[in-house]
Order: structure tokens, then C-alpha cells, then sequence
């Protein structure tokens, strides 16, 4: 949307965008739209001139010694001119269940220029960046990912459960492990661990909802040979994920959905999933070809998003095991030895050549890497 630069321009956003209305959120109280944050004073009564669309409200309570608690979020899908009515709860320090009447929101609408002076402008700086950022992104799915709460929070509410309900993380992969760690010391900590940690799992209502991953990367009746090749080839994951889908671009809004929890909503579990179905296509060779049009917006996807990603998750590929290096350095080769058609090579080239040089990324050296022999140990 256009930047306000004179006073028509100020009228027209102010009658065609959409308003949220935040009641009685305390000073200093942690507060932003999107990608921009910052800290509430006194007369702080919400925000105006929000283009319609989807954006994302996160907030954090502050103490008065200056403590922030962690952070909570919700996805809005606005609408031209719309009038959005929250309100504090105090006790709880987040937004409160008590619904807004009707009575109290048309009061609001008739006011709204009384209102004016303490409703901070929408950071319009941003908005194009924005909208980049969620260009899949579609109410219905929203509504299918999100919360049964409705809330994204960075720390999420456990609860107590049965050991055989608790959730664990996965394996640790050979890649991440020290060449000089002792593998029977590696499992005994695990197995410590296991029996040491409290049976907890996410407070129903509060976890994502993300599309599931297949218990098998291979079809039923699969011979060996067969298992070896969907191992090295994840194309048939790929298929029943995209299957699962109203439409194929639908595994790239869950990609930006994602995205924005952690980037936005500080969301671990966010990033995890993310990392999924980030290694999901880049661990791909006959998809490719099959799905070129999606591997097309793909590559636009990732561009605009390491973009974004704070540069110490990325940029350390020396003494910490970098997966977005690796698995993009693996999608490089993969679309070159592809049969698909030189733009998309050309489009890939440039972003691989414009990682190289921003974050010294040396995917030369990643090629010769996998070009060496192997020797497995028996």
C-alpha cells in the first residue's frame, strides 16, 4: 500500500484501512504488527490504516523491573474499514476471553476520530516486505494451522500426561554428532535423560496444528533397492505431502506460516516444522521436474526469507553443522543435473551466487565434498 505523503492520501488510508482497537493494555507493555514492535505508552489505544490483508499481533507483557515475558501472537485476516475490538486482561497479563459487545464496538466506530490521536499509524515502511513474506498464506489456512486457542505463544503451556503420550525429539543425526563421541556414552545419555525429565506434553488447544509427515518415506511392499532409492530420493514424500493439500501452493503457505511464528512469534516448534519441509524439497530429484512451477516459487520463497532470518542461524558453517548451507548446497546440484528448462537453472544460479557472496558460502567445495569416495566401516 501506498506511503502517506500528504494529507489525501492520510484521508483515503484512514477510510479504506482496517483498525485495532487494543483497550487498556498497560504502559511499556511489549507490543507490534507484523514486523514491527515497540513499547506502549499511556495513551496507546491500538493501531489504524491497517491494509487489509493478513497480518500478525504479538505482544508481551513487561514487568516494572523491566522482565519480558514470552511471547504471544495471533493471525488476523482484515478486512477494508474493519473495526478489530481487544482487551487486556490485567490478571492474566494477555488479551482477554471477555467478548467485546456489539453496543461497545459501534460506540468505538462512531468515535473513531476522537480516537485518532491514540492509535499509532501502520508501519508502512514494511508492508511490501510483508507481503512477500505471505504470499500463500490463505485465511482458510490459517484456520486449519493455527491453535485451537487461536494464540501462537514462544512458550507453550505444558501439561502432565503418560510417559508413552510424552513427546521426544528425534534421533540426532550422524552430522551433528562429534567424530570422537562414544556411542554406547551417547546412548546412555539419552536413556538418563529420558527417565530424568518430567512427562509433559503441549496443553491441548495450544500446539500448531501442522500438516503430518508420512510414518514411512517409502510405499508399502517396497523391495530394499527400492527403500535405498526413497532415502536417497525424498520426491515420494514430497507427493503424498502436496497430496494432502487443496492445492499445490498450499505447502508453501504452511512454509511462510511457519516462518512467521519463529521469525515473528519466536515459536521453536514453528522452526522445526519449518526446517521439514525446507529439507522435504531440497532432498528432492525427480520432483523436480514433475513440480517445476512450485520448485520455481520455491526458489523465491527462500530467497525472501533467509533474507530475513537473523544471520547467526546461517552464517556459521564453520563449528556448527549448518542445515540450510547443506541442504540448499544438495537443491543446487539437484536442479543443475535436472531436466528441467535453463530458466530455472539461471534462477537458481543467481541465488546461489548471491549467497556465496553475502554469507561466504563456499557450495564449490560442498560439491567436491559429496564428489569424494565414501568409506563405510564394517
Amino acid at each position: 500500500m501506498e506511503q502517506p505523503n500528504n494529507q489525501q492520501t492520510a484521508m483515503r488510508l484512514l477510510e479504506e484501512g482496517a483498525f485495532l482497537i487494543f483497550l487498556d493494555v498497560p504502559e511499556g507493555t511489549e507490543f507490534g504488527i507484523d514486523m514491527k514492535s515497540w513499547n506502549t505508552g499511556d495513551k496507546f489505544r491500538g493501531v489504524k490504516m491497517v491494509p487489509p490483508g493478513i497480518h500478525f499481533i504479538f505482544f508481551s507483557a513487561v514487568s516494572n523491573a523491566g522482565d519480558i515475558s514470552p511471547r504471544t501472537g495471533f493471525f488476523k485476516y482484515f478486512r477494508k474499514s474493519e473495526v478489530v475490538v481487544r482487551k487486556w486482561d490485567i490478571k492474566n497479563e494477555c488479551i482477554s476471553k471477555e467478548v467485546v459487545s456489539e453496543e461497545d464496538i459501534i460506540g468505538l466506530k462512531d468515535n473513531l476520530r476522537e480516537l485518532d490521536s491514540f492509535l499509532g499509524p501502520y508501519p508502512f515502511d514494511i508492508h511490501s516486505k510483508w507481503l512477500c513474506l505471505t504470499t500463500y498464506i490463505t485465511e482458510s489456512m490459517i484456520e486449519q494451522l493455527i491453535p485451537l486457542s487461536g494464540y501462537i505463544q514462544s512458550a507453550l503451556e505444558l501439561e502432565s500426561c503418560t510417559d508413552a503420550d510424552r513427546p521426544r525429539g528425534k534421533p540426532t543425526s550422524n552430522s551433528e554428532i562429534s567424530v570422537n563421541s562414544d556411542p554406547r556414552r551417547l546412548r546412555l545419555t539419552d536413556e538418563l535423560e529420558d527417565k530424568l525429565l518430567p512427562k509433559l506434553k503441549p496443553k491441548i488447544g495450544t500446539d500448531l496444528r501442522y500438516t503430518p509427515f508420512p510414518h514411512k518415506n517409502y510405499p508399502e511392499g517396497a523391495t530394499p533397492s527400492q527403500i535405498t532409492q526413497h532415502s536417497l530420493d525424498s520426491s515420494y514424500v514430497l507427493n503424498l505431502m502436496i497430496s494432502s493439500y487443496s492445492n499445490n501452493s498450499d505447502i508453501l503457505g504452511e512454509m511462510q506460516i511457519c516462518y512467521i511464528c519463529f521469525l515473528v512469534g519466536h515459536s521453536l516448534e514453528a522452526f522445526e516444522q519449518w526446517k521439514k519441509l525446507f529439507s522435504l524439497f531440497c532432498s528432492c530429484e525427480t520432483a523436480i521436474t514433475k513440480y517445476r512451477k512450485l520448485y520455481d516459487a520455491f526458489i523465491s520463497l527462500i530467497e525472501m526469507q533467509i533474507k530475513e532470518i537473523p544471520e547467526d542461524f546461517l552464517a556459521d558453517i564453520v563449528s556448527n553443522y549448518n542445515f540450510v548451507y547443506m541442504k540448499l548446497g544438495q537443491l543446487f546440484r539437484a536442479i543443475q543435473e535436472s531436466d528441467v528448462d535453463g530458466e530455472l537453472k539461471m534462477k537458481t544460479a543467481r541465488l546461489k551466487k548471491s549467497l556465496m557472496e553475502q554469507f561466504m558460502w563456499d557450495f564449490e567445495y560442498l560439491d567436491a565434498e559429496d564428489e569424494a569416495p565414501v568409506i563405510v566401516e564394517i
